[in-house]
């Protein structure tokens, strides 16, 4: 009798859990159903970016390419690049050739938002160095991709399959992009393809603006 009671007690509190989260969870998402799969081939794309060049995913074929999703007036980002991780990561990867997209999806009026000149300046501030800095202030990419949070990252091979999405790293030592990176140019499957992303709700037009943890 204890048993049952117990198990019942354990059901009622994670409903409640799921109630309270399920909100704020649904309130981030992007505005488009994602269409990205491991180990399928990524969603194309066509982006225009801070000089006002149109991006195709397309046209990188033959290359590794990473999007990071980035909203400066995030905390999460803004202690990454503080502390110089991302920019290690982007000066490694882009020294390899890899293309290293840097993608900005806050709507107009919400946190992050910048136009391009801002974005130039803000990236050379911080001493960034990524390949592209892309504009998708209609979310359109990110909802494609099913980017939930900044930083959000995905990593597709050469043949254009995506082998990685997830976190930057498990906030401590452990970097996955770099690991899944090393990994495939060692010619070894991504041995962890899919982590959960950490750090604030991307910033679409219909997102509240609330930070997850």
């Amino acid at each position: 009798m204890k048993k049952i009671v117990l198990v019942t007690m354990v059901v009622l509190l994670a409903g409640l859990i799921a109630f309270l989260i399920m909100p704020r969870y649904l309130a981030s998402a992007p505005p488009v159903d994602s269409q990205a799969a491991l180990g399928k081939p990524a969603p194309d794309f066509q982006v225009l970016d801070v000089n006002g060049e149109s991006v195709a995913l397309g046209d990188l074929s033959g290359k590794y390419v990473v999007l990071e999703w980035w909203n400066h007036g995030c905390p999460f980002v803004e202690a990454l690049y503080r502390d110089g991780k991302m920019q290690a990561q982007q000066k490694m990867w882009t020294g390899r050739d890899v293309q290293w997209l840097v993608v900005c999806s806050s709507a107009p009026g919400k946190q992050g938002h910048v136009t391009p000149e801002e974005a130039i300046r803000l990236q050379a501030e911080a001493k960034g160095a990524p390949t592209r800095i892309l504009l998708d202030p209609d979310g359109r990419l990110g909802g494609l991709y099913g980017a939930r949070t900044t930083p959000h990252m995905f990593v597709i091979d050469p043949q254009g399959v995506l082998i990685y999405a997830g976190a930057i790293d498990d906030r401590g030592s452990r970097n996955y992009v770099e690991q899944a990176l090393n990994e495939a140019f060692e010619g070894r499957p991504v041995s962890e393809p899919l982590t959960v992303p950490y750090g604030c709700s991307v910033k679409y037009g219909a997102d509240p603006g609330e930070t997850r943890r």
